[in-house]
C-alpha cells in the first residue's frame, strides 16, 4: 500500500509524553507532517495560529461541526473544543505526505474508525498514574482541580490503550522515541 491517505495517530493521556515523542517523529521522518488541530482555547504566549492551533471562536468551531468539516471533535473539558479539520489532512496528502496526528484517545478512536485501513494508532502509556501527575504538576500550568481532572482523565483513558495498534510505556524516553520510529517506519513500507 501507499502512503497515500495514510494517517498516523500517537494518542495518550496528558503529560504522558506525546508531544514529545511527536516531535521527535517529525524531527527524524520528513515525510510526515504535523497536523495542525483547532482549539477554542486561548493560545498561550509561545503558540502561534495555524502553527500550533487553529484558535477559533467557539461559535466558529460550532459552525464548523454543523458544516462536516472535522473529522474527529470533542469537547474535552467544559466548553474547550479540539478537533482535526479534514482540510487539514487533505493539506498533508495533497503535500505527498503523511499526516501525523497528536490527538486524545477519543479523537483517535473515531479517526480510526472513519479510516480503519489506513490509520496506525500508538498509545504513549506513562510508567504510572502517579508519575504522571508528577509530570503535570512540574509544569507548573495547573490548579489543583485542573490536576485533579486531568488525573481522573488519564485514568479513564488508560482503560482503553488495548483498542490501540500498539503501545509504548515512556519510562525512558529515548527507547521510547525509538520504539515509535521503528513502528511508523514499518508502518510506512
Amino acid at each position: 500500500m501507499s502512503n497515500q491517505n495514510k494517517i498516523i495517530i500517537i494518542t495518550a493521556p496528558s503529560g504522558a509524553g506525546k508531544t514529545s515523542i511527536t516531535r521527535y517523529l517529525l524531527n527524524n521522518l520528513p515525510n510526515l507532517a504535523f497536523s495542525v488541530s483547532a482549539a477554542t482555547r486561548e493560545a498561550r504566549s509561545y503558540e502561534q495560529h495555524g502553527r500550533d492551533y487553529y484558535f477559533l471562536t467557539p461559535e466558529d468551531f460550532k459552525q464548523r461541526i454543523q458544516q462536516g468539516e472535522f473529522v474527529e471533535w470533542e469537547m474535552v473539558y467544559e466548553g474547550k473544543f479540539y478537533g482535526t479539520l479534514k482540510s487539514e489532512l487533505q493539506r498533508i496528502w495533497d503535500n505527498n505526505q503523511v499526516p501525523l496526528l497528536d490527538i486524545d484517545v477519543k479523537g483517535a478512536l473515531h479517526v480510526k474508525e472513519q479510516y480503519p485501513d489506513t490509520t496506525l494508532t500508538i498509545f504513549i502509556e506513562p510508567p504510572s498514574v502517579e508519575e504522571l501527575k508528577n509530570r503535570l504538576q512540574s509544569r507548573g500550568t495547573e490548579t489543583a482541580e485542573s490536576l485533579q481532572t486531568r488525573v481522573n482523565k488519564a485514568s479513564f483513558e488508560l482503560s482503553f490503550k488495548d483498542s490501540f495498534d500498539e503501545c509504548i510505556v515512556n519510562d525512558d524516553f529515548d527507547k521510547a522515541c525509538q520504539k515509535a520510529e521503528q513502528i511508523v517506519r514499518n508502518f510506512l513500507q
